[in-house]
């Protein structure tokens, strides 16, 4: 469990089981978090605001990238508390039931086929995979447009790993929050570097791959992903290396 303060300016990293999420400072003291990771993800959290000398009513909103159970984690927790969530309208229904998404290929099969991937796999249940509380509410995010939270990310509509799958770009920082669009560690392989995720979690691998233009289009210089190390080589480079990998 931890948390990295300063991967960008005014971004902060909390990696709990093989998942990331980020706080976002906003110009006005507000902060936004991108994505909310899992349960065990938590305690984390309040070390982050403590250490950021902030308080919880400093958080404003909770942005999703899209509604997988792993980004998931406290945000339901975190909306009864009167944070708003914000997510593509196509996510909605997956915020409710975050174990109902689609997915090309059988999940069975992968810890057999990628025996490297069965810890990270174990380290996600462990931070509470399997006990994601369902969102109850969640506002609409409009695309191409920048959001009316702290950060004011712009939103990058990528779907293919979700049918609704948003990236965010905060251009005066040159960062992309990729979500899943882009990942540099694939937990259902274990293979590192940018790629797409496996088809056991990715429900059009055909259209992630294409999504990746949309990504690239950014011309971001440091890409965070949900899953994985960040990559500092710009968004272009991680799109061609992720289009060379293909799927899995």
């Amino acid at each position: 469990m931890t948390f990295h303060r300063d991967v960008a300016d005014g971004v902060h990293r909390l990696d709990v089981g093989h998942v990331s999420c980020y706080l976002l400072e906003g110009a006005g003291g507000g902060l936004t978090l991108v994505d909310a990771g899992l349960p065990a993800v938590w305690p984390v959290l309040g070390r982050a605001l403590r250490e950021l000398r902030r308080s919880p009513e400093d958080l404003r909103a909770v942005v999703l990238t899209h509604a997988h159970f792993d980004h998931l984690g406290v945000a339901e927790r975190l909306r009864r508390r009167g944070v708003t969530v914000w997510g593509h309208l196509h996510e909605h229904e997956l915020a409710r039931h975050p174990y109902r998404y689609s997915h090309e290929r059988t999940r069975a099969s992968y810890p057999f086929r990628y025996p490297r991937a069965v810890p990270i796999l174990g380290g996600m249940v462990r931070a509470g995979a399997l006990q994601v509380r369902a969102v109850r509410e969640v506002r609409p995010m409009p695309t191409g447009t920048r959001l009316p939270v702290p950060g004011e990310p712009e939103v990058v509509f990528s779907p293919g790993h979700t049918w609704g799958h948003c990236a965010l770009h905060v251009r005066d920082r040159d960062v992309l929050f990729s979500g899943d669009a882009l990942v540099t560690l694939d937990p259902y392989t274990a293979h590192t570097g940018p790629r797409i995720i496996a088809g056991a979690a990715t429900a059009d691998s055909g259209l992630a791959l294409r999504s990746l233009d949309a990504l690239a289009r950014t011309r971001a210089g440091l890409v965070l992903p949900g899953h994985g190390e960040p990559w500092t080589g710009g968004i272009r480079a991680a799109a061609a290396e992720a289009r060379s990998a293909g799927p899995s």
